[in-house]
């Protein structure tokens, strides 16, 4: 044991268990300029479990750091009882190389992140971030579930995707509450590639660790922009057949982890879509203005009325409504059968900035002001009824009467 209360400026307290002790020290030299982990005890060689039990109840640290590199089957047996302590530490596995099967034991045994030589300090401080977000998120679990939606489309490049994620980063903004945005498309979600964001998991994972899906486990597989949480599509399009049951159990916990849960689908009509409708709050079929488009979209509500999915769960956007060749709003709900939610105009320019830069629409743009809109209506915060241009508004908030 070593250097107890080193960088106490730092965002987690942590036990260092490192019989490797170049390894730890390449890791220490890294805190100087991380700040990410105050070390309050270091253990030079592997701990019997009892001794883990008796330090971790003394020092009640945030975080557990373990050299896996000296002796994986040794480090293998704490991994087991730390996943089992409570209560709950987050496990954190230190190697030399980043090897996948390596990574692959470690999270199946229950660590929350893998950290590997050179010690990349940004891979610290989203690990710390992350953390952080599940700490607030416990303080807060007494808090009501949150919401789920979903976007999706009938025909691809109707825009379902960009709307979900601006829709995310503004209801971020206007309400400060978590916001989780998950992208349910296998096989082509682009969430990842519209924020720039990168992450070694997706929703593939979280199925399959469904039973141990713990906040701490949790925290570990999204990443962040802007504050919003994001769980991308694989970076390796896989089509998965995921079980519903497992797909159900985490959406359920997602609710207690989150304010709002959006969900980015592939075509409505895929099974991993049809389950997240009969799941979700609120539900968004997003259409373009143009003939085959609207045609399909019209097609989708008549068939997932059918289905059980009605009116009062599933809503129509309608995206770069003011290319509809005149069509008005009421001309827009008689194709559909059913009242528009909102509408959004074509914005190229503001449009080609966010994709490039992976931001938030600026909020005077014109697709800003029409998302910010929306957004504050589905928190509730907008409720005066707005018609211009052909684009109609409900003044309702999109979870009325749900």
């Amino acid at each position: 044991m070593g250097r107890p209360g080193r960088w106490r400026s730092a965002e987690l307290s942590a036990v260092l268990i490192a019989p490797d002790r170049e390894l730890a020290a390449q890791f220490c030299r890294t805190l100087e300029t991380t700040r990410a982990f105050q070390i309050v005890a270091e253990l030079k060689k592997y701990p019997s479990e009892q001794t883990l039990d008796i330090r971790l109840r003394q020092l009640r640290p945030d975080a557990v750091l373990i050299d896996l590199a000296s002796n994986f089957e040794t480090a293998a047996g704490l991994l087991r009882a730390l996943a089992a302590f409570r209560p709950a530490v987050h496990v954190i596995g230190l190697h030399r190389t980043n090897d996948p099967d390596v990574v692959l034991r470690a999270l199946q045994l229950g660590a929350s992140e893998y950290f590997h030589t050179p010690f990349d300090p940004a891979v610290q401080r989203d690990a710390v971030a992350g953390f952080l977000r599940l700490r607030r998120a416990e303080a807060q679990a007494g808090a009501p579930p949150g919401k789920i939606v979903v976007f999706s489309s009938a025909k691809p490049g109707s825009g379902a995707s960009v709307l979900a994620c601006q829709t995310a980063l503004a209801l971020r903004e206007a309400t400060g509450g978590r916001v989780l945005l998950a992208d349910l498309d296998l096989t082509g979600g682009t969430v990842g590639f519209y924020l720039k964001v990168k992450c070694a998991h997706s929703l593939i994972d979280a199925v399959e660790r469904c039973e141990h899906l713990e906040p701490v486990a949790w925290a570990a597989l999204t990443t962040t922009c802007d504050g919003l949480d994001v769980l991308p599509a694989p970076a390796v399009p896989r089509e998965a057949n995921l079980d519903n049951d497992r797909l159900r159990a985490v959406l359920d916990q997602s609710r207690h982890l989150y304010d709002w849960v959006l969900l980015d689908l592939p075509a409505i009509f895929h099974p991993v879509s049809l389950t997240a409708l009969v799941e979700c709050d609120s539900a968004f079929l997003v259409s373009t203005a143009e003939l085959p488009s609207l045609h399909l979209a019209r097609k989708a509500v008549t068939l997932l009325a059918q289905l059980g999915i009605g009116k009062e769960r599933l809503n129509v956007l309608v995206n770069q409504a003011d290319r509809g060749d005149g069509m008005s709003g009421s001309d827009l709900e008689k194709i559909f059968g059913c009242a528009v939610h909102s509408s959004f105009p074509s914005d190229y320019s503001s449009l080609h900035k966010v994709v490039t830069l992976g931001e938030a629409l600026a909020p005077d743009s014109n697709l800003g002001k029409a998302v910010g809109e929306f957004a504050g209506r589905l928190a509730g915060l907008a409720r005066s009824e707005k018609r211009r241009a052909g684009i109609v508004f409900n003044s309702d908030p999109a979870f009325a009467g749900t």
